[in-house]
């Protein structure tokens, strides 16, 4: 967040604090080879599934160190090497990629499983209600994990769903709805390893809901116009006795680890972040020759006749 405001993160910029039990606890439940997709908050979701600090951090500044070399950004973050095969800035947009993610690992006849990230502003999309019914049909391996933080955008899930219960809407589909608190790691890991199991056995979806909560605005960069949507004590509330790492932190304390130990832990966290600012300051820019990379893949790689270079389609067309 300060990197943002100090105008360090180009565009706009989605957080994803307060909702890092879901993403833990769901991720500890994967594999490595397994996939994932995320949304336009995914910030936390490639550190959960193992992406390096140093390489995310200069893909939200938009470098060239970054993991899609600056390409994606804040809101579109990949790294084929833990399993990320999409962020999008599209609500509901990775829905569908981890149902055909899942479709390839089943004609493939491999184990692997897909887990999809979406919030609850995406279960109110088409591509939520095709996929799922899709995913059904051919019994796929995914597992769809609703991070319902109450608010789509500015708009109550109350206000929004004829079924504010979204764990029931499985039920239209013939696969198991869970709802667990997203606030406690544990639940949300013990959830997700189960359903987790279902798909690798065969057995299809699991869609899975967290009850979560964001702690600051739906995003920072742009000015949400009318009457604030949430009440300031609502807020306060949440951060004072929902905080899912001062939550996790009392558990951790109950069952006897000791403060000095967690302390070590918060400035080790704590370094890791800050030297990945480091590298990320230090990364290049992309040039601007290399805008029209990485845009196309083409089977005419090379063949300047019909107007394709070495690294895709000719912008100037020779």
């Amino acid at each position: 967040m300060r990197q943002f405001k100090g105008d360090k993160i180009p565009g706009w910029f989605h957080s994803s604090v307060g909702q890092e039990a879901a993403v833990v606890g769901a991720c500890l439940a994967l594999r490595d080879d397994d996939a994932m997709t995320g949304t336009h908050r995914s910030h936390g979701h490639p550190i959960g599934k193992g992406a390096h600090l140093d390489a995310l951090m200069a893909e939200l500044m938009g470098k060239e160190g970054g993991t899609c070399k600056g390409r994606g950004g804040s809101m579109h973050v990949a790294d084929n090497s833990v399993g990320i095969i999409s962020e999008s800035g599209i609500v509901g947009g990775g829905i569908p990629l981890a149902t055909g993610c899942a479709f390839s690992a089943k004609v493939r006849g491999v184990d692997q499983v897909t887990l999809c990230f979406f919030g609850d502003g995406a279960v109110n999309q088409g591509t939520f209600h095709e996929s799922l019914n899709m995913a059904s049909l051919w019994k796929l391996p995914v597992i769809y994990l609703c991070e319902n933080n109450g608010y789509a955008m500015t708009t109550s899930v109350a206000q929004s769903h004829g079924q504010p219960d979204i764990a029931l809407r499985a039920a239209g589909y013939g696969m198991p709805g869970v709802t667990v608190d997203g606030q406690d790691v544990s639940a949300v890991y013990e959830a997700a390893a189960e359903a987790v199991t279902r798909a690798r056995t065969g057995e299809g979806p699991t869609l899975v809901v967290a009850n979560t909560y964001r702690f600051d605005e739906h995003d920072f960069g742009s000015v949400i116009p009318g009457e604030p949507y949430r009440l300031v004590e609502e807020v306060e509330a949440q951060k004072r006795d929902r905080d899912p790492i001062l939550l996790y932190r009392t558990v951790l304390l109950d069952e006897g680890i000791n403060e000095k130990s967690l302390i070590s832990i918060e400035d080790e966290a704590a370094q890791a972040v800050e030297r990945a600012v480091q590298f990320a300051w230090a990364s290049p820019m992309p040039r601007p020759e290399t805008l029209p990379d990485y845009m196309f893949n083409s089977p005419l790689v090379g063949h300047q006749s019909f107007g394709l270079g070495s690294r895709g389609i000719n912008p100037h067309g020779n």
